[in-house]
């Protein structure tokens, strides 16, 4: 198939559902998690979820990198923000994102603080050399997808010697996480019923392939099947784990494979390593601490190391406890779920991550409707 609307057959899709509802045992449940807010969303926006048998179902995980960022480092970006020397560059959905007590880098920009929302890290570059009096930071985050460009813009920044910018690196590692829910107890079983496989990550298994994986699936027996993001993709990659399940196996396969080796992008890997370290840990929002699950800066390019440079300290925040995003991040509950969902929070009012991400759950349930049985329960 070489067109999008291929990838969108109604057909063929009816076709995939057929066999799911033919292949899954109806004596046992099927639990998959689906990794990434893409797939999410394209669940929802496709109504997948219809299309299956009901004793299949999926579970939504971490999301994306502005959901699953903690309170604390966007309370620390803020601090960084607040003073007078910098200027701020962020992702678009990370402005909004929540800090505690009702704190955002949008209401910090609305009380004067310099904070410039980028569409790139050649942005930033651009920014750092039209105000060399200032203080340029770059507020990076992602999962291995985004990670790359920050690289490459340090490696430009100093060959330009640019001495004036920065990064406060929020850099994260999905397979880390993936293990994370796997090993916690708390994390890994929903309703009491462990979690039977993944749907694997999309846009992040274009960088570093397939093998990372391998590991996890071996040693805690979950097959993984990585999936594109149309509605074929995921309904293919669902099938793809079924017949793992129902054959005991725990493979990792590449449904995607149009777009992912099993080596990766060794060009973009092969940047990142220079630039960057594995942190001994790093706070995931949902997650909690996390090894071996962040990035920072290698000591060659300590000096663009932002946290170093204004000698940032962590914190420790609490998230809103009327928000349930941190029992949505890790699978325990739907958007749904959450009282606030569809009252205070809004895209329009968005209170918790889940909701201000164009990835998130919550935004993916309210943009496509997936509400409707639970609405009218909840208002009968």
């Amino acid at each position: 198939m070489r067109y999008t609307d291929e990838f969108r057959d109604k057909t063929l899709a009816q076709g995939l559902a057929a066999a799911i509802s033919a292949e899954a045992d109806r004596q046992r449940a099927y639990r998959f998690m689906e990794f990434c807010g893409g797939h999410t969303h394209a669940i929802s926006r496709y109504g997948l979820e219809d299309l299956l048998p009901a004793n299949v179902r999926m579970i939504h995980g971490p999301g994306c990198p502005v959901c699953v960022l903690p309170a604390s480092r966007i309370d620390m970006a803020i601090r960084l923000a607040e003073r007078p020397e910098v200027t701020l560059c962020v992702y678009g959905d990370l402005i909004r994102a929540p800090g505690s007590q009702g704190q955002s880098l949008l209401r910090a920009k609305a009380l004067g603080a310099d904070i410039r929302m980028v569409y790139s890290t050649l942005d930033v570059i651009r920014i750092a050399e039209q105000a060399p009096s200032r203080e340029v930071v770059f507020f990076a985050i992602g999962f291995e997808t985004t990670t790359p460009p920050t690289a490459v813009m340090i490696r430009i920044a100093e060959k330009k010697r640019l001495k004036s910018l920065s990064v406060f690196c929020n850099h994260v590692l999905t397979p880390s996480a993936m293990q994370s829910i796997l090993e916690n107890p708390k994390i890994r079983n929903i309703g009491g019923a462990a979690i039977d496989g993944f749907v694997g990550p999309a846009h992040v298994s274009t960088i570093i392939g397939t093998k990372p994986y391998e590991l996890l699936a071996e040693q805690f027996g979950k097959p993984i099947v990585i999936a594109g993001f149309e509605p074929l993709d995921v309904m293919q990659a669902i099938l793809m784990l079924v017949r793992q399940v129902n054959e005991d196996r725990y493979d990792v396969e590449n449904q995607y494979s149009r777009a992912v080796r099993r080596e990766g992008n060794r060009r973009a890997k092969d940047e990142v390593s220079q630039a960057f370290e594995p942190r001994e840990q790093f706070e995931w929002r949902g997650l909690g601490f996390v090894p071996n699950s962040g990035l920072k800066l290698r000591r060659a390019y300590a000096r663009f190391d932002a946290e170093a440079r204004f000698a940032m300290h962590e914190l420790q925040v609490a998230d809103n406890p009327a928000c349930e995003c941190c029992a949505i991040l890790r699978g325990a509950k739907r958007p749904v779920d959450c009282k606030l969902f569809g009252t205070l929070c809004t895209p329009e009012t968005p209170i918790g991550s889940c909701m201000v991400s164009s990835e998130g759950a919550c935004a993916a349930y309210w943009t496509y409707g997936r509400v409707r049985d639970d609405q009218v329960r909840r208002t009968s």
